[in-house]
């Protein structure tokens, strides 16, 4: 209880010190993130969206999530995920330690792209395959700082603890290096180091100065300004509103634009961690009427889910955008070509959700939102699009488009 009364006692004082200004309403189940992503993609007026290829990939994408079984609870079959005990409890400290760790892993999920794809030479962590084995591996892109993570925790660094990392006394600058060292064979470092130890501090500090120090402690102030009725959503709103790092949105032709990869991508990655046994338990992170609502959230815009949509054809791109990336041209953050992919991705994405519901229906299914989410169909393309990358998988059901590089911008947002 006392983490909660400290968090209570600081919530006023933080949502009125980060932009209180900035907050829109928090009753509207209406995603920003849907509405500027429609704007941005009719302005820019680059990349288009393949209706066709849309319906194609929407049958594939269904058929694909009943066979492999794919659902919410996917989440925690990864090797290096950290997994919250079962069933759930508020106190218990495994509860916290997790939900610690997805804010740390969600902060630094940023750009991991390397001009050394493919090789041994790029930025890469040599660890443990995963908890619980003694197979030795060399992990890359995304994989690479959750490997780093969790090798810290295991060498005894409570590196999850927002007190520890927003402390330079308790955690140096030299530490933070030293926890991202690559292995031996590379030869670069992890992108934008600076950035990392920078928000690192920033977040920490947040959590600890008025959210009672934990990621949990902020949920739970979240959840009671809404009555207990808090959705997804609502909980994405408040964390791209607290946390600067978080509100990722570009000025496009004087108009904002909110994309939200990583507020998205952190409340959905708790979502999923506690997914309960059974899709008709209540979520204990969501126990409103509503629950979680997850189907108001977006895909999460980053760099390899739409190189993997142009491939499905869903996306289309002119031949001077090809030409940009496959030449590796280093795309501005916030420029027309960036704010294009990243726009059509989301529109595309909700197009495929709306016509996986429609396949359903007509199959006589019962359509749960929450497993044709546009969260749950990301996950999806995100875990295809590597494997495809590995050489591990290919899409052979539908046409499918060359694979063109991904677009490489370097910034903190993805």
């Amino acid at each position: 209880m006392t983490i909660v009364t400290i968090a209570n006692i600081h919530a006023a004082a933080a949502l009125d010190k980060y932009h209180l200004e900035r907050i829109e309403d928090f009753s509207s189940n209406v995603n920003p993130v849907i509405v500027t992503s429609e704007y941005a993609l009719k302005e820019t007026d680059l990349v288009g969206i393949n209706e066709e290829g849309v319906e194609a990939a929407a049958h594939y994408i269904e058929e694909r999530l009943e066979a492999e079984a794919y659902t919410p609870r996917t989440w925690r079959t990864h090797p290096l995920h950290i997994c919250p005990p079962e069933p759930y409890f508020v106190s218990y400290h495994k509860t916290r330690e997790c939900m610690d760790w997805i804010f740390l892993i969600s902060s630094l999920n940023f750009s991991f792209w390397s001009d050394r794809e493919g090789t041994s030479d790029r930025y890469g962590v040599e660890w443990r395959k995963g908890w619980g084995s003694d197979t030795r591996m060399v992990h890359t892109g995304y994989w690479s700082l959750v490997a780093a993570i969790d090798r810290a925790l295991e060498e005894g660094v409570p590196l999850t603890d927002p007190s520890f990392y927003a402390s330079e006394t308790r955690c140096p600058d030299s530490l933070v290096a030293h926890i991202f060292r690559a292995a031996p064979q590379c030869k670069e470092g992890i992108p934008l180091l600076k950035e990392r130890i920078s928000i690192l501090r920033e977040n920490g500090a947040i959590l600890c100065k008025h959210f009672g120090g934990s990621f949990q402690s902020f949920h739970e102030v979240f959840q009671r300004r809404h009555s207990g009725n808090g959705t997804a959503l609502q909980l994405v709103k408040m964390v791209a509103d607290v946390f600067p790092s978080f509100r990722d949105e570009v000025t496009y032709n004087g108009r904002k634009v909110s994309l939200w990869k990583r507020a998205q991508i952190l409340v959905a990655e708790t979502w999923a961690a506690f997914y309960p046994s059974h899709p008709s338990h209540f979520h204990p992170l969501f126990p409103g009427p509503e629950g979680p609502a997850i189907h108001e959230l977006t895909m999460f815009a980053d760099y390899r889910v739409p190189q993997i949509l142009h491939h499905l054809r869903m996306l289309t791109y002119p031949p001077e955008l090809v030409k940009l990336l496959c030449s590796h041209t280093m795309l501005p953050s916030g420029s027309r070509e960036e704010v294009s992919i990243r726009a059509a991705s989301i529109i595309a994405v909700e197009k495929v959700r709306k016509e996986i519901e429609n396949i359903r229906t007509k199959n006589g299914k019962k359509v749960r939102k929450e497993e044709v989410s546009s969260v749950l169909i990301d996950f999806y393309l995100w875990d295809l699009a590597k494997k495809v990358e590995a050489g591990t998988s290919s899409v052979e059901e539908v046409a499918t488009a060359e694979i063109v590089p991904p677009h490489r911008t370097r910034s903190i947002w993805y």
